[in-house]
């Protein structure tokens, strides 16, 4: 039988949860450790689109990235995605800043997407360089970018210099952007606002702001492959969400 203290044990023994940053709040947040699990959604987010659905199907547990209480709550409305849980009696594990740079975590799985060969993690603990099979334009990188990771509103600095060494960093990791700099020919990120970008710009250093969800969501869901080898008595299944941001 496997419990929600059996997940999160073998999630805590390969992105541990103490490694978090201190504004984080990673770990176990709703629900009972001995409850015994026999269904998993697994979710970017717990919307509550992803809570619905654990619900329609009588899930034990909701596994997510981002933490479905990061803040602190003042009060509890019907309703809401943290209600709906409690009351279906669906236990919650979010894994998110520990798993961004957990070996074959987030940013390992984004820079194996994207076809990077000879990885290392950068000194920072989370940007992972790597370098492409062959050199590219900054516009045939992107356009491959955009259709690895399926994404829409990709946004990128135009530079002649060619792409070969490239930076990885899903989600929000603008403050590791010089890092990545020194490190490579281009990175490769979720969030990066207009004057990060014009920085970057002006520096001849080439970005892709490819979106915090679409950086995050497959490579997150890559967790489901190893969950199922370890837990063969549980069915794993990924909430049918998209991205609630939507670009034309």
């Amino acid at each position: 039988m496997t419990t929600v203290k059996n997940i999160y044990d073998y999630i805590n023994s390969i992105a541990p949860f103490d490694e978090q940053e201190d504004w984080d709040n990673s770990g176990f947040l709703i629900g009972e450790f001995r409850k015994e699990v026999k269904t998993v959604v697994l979710s970017l987010d717990a919307t509550k689109q992803a809570v619905e659905y654990a619900k329609s199907i009588n899930a034990d547990l909701l596994l997510t990235h981002h933490p479905v209480i990061f803040n602190p709550l003042k009060r509890l409305e019907r309703g809401s995605a943290v209600y709906s849980l409690v009351e279906g009696g669906i236990a919650v594990i979010s894994a998110h800043t520990s798993y961004d740079k957990a070996k074959g975590g987030i940013n390992d799985a984004l820079a194996e997407m994207l076809g990077l060969e000879n990885t290392e993690v950068l000194p920072n603990g989370y940007l992972v360089a790597g370098e492409l099979k062959q050199e590219m334009s900054i516009d045939d990188f992107a356009e491959y970018v955009a259709d690895v990771l399926d994404t829409k509103g990709l946004r990128y600095t135009d530079t002649d210099r060619p792409v070969k060494r490239v930076c990885v960093g899903g989600g929000a990791c603008s403050e590791f952007m010089w890092d990545a700099f020194e490190n490579a020919d281009c990175f490769v990120t979720g969030d990066l606002k207009y004057h990060e970008m014009l920085d970057a710009s002006e520096a001849g250093f080439a970005v892709i702001s490819a979106g915090h969800f679409e950086t995050e969501n497959m490579p997150f869901l890559k967790i489901k492959e190893r969950l199922e080898k370890i837990f063969t008595d549980v069915e794993f299944l990924t909430a049918p969400v998209n991205n609630a941001v939507m670009d034309i």
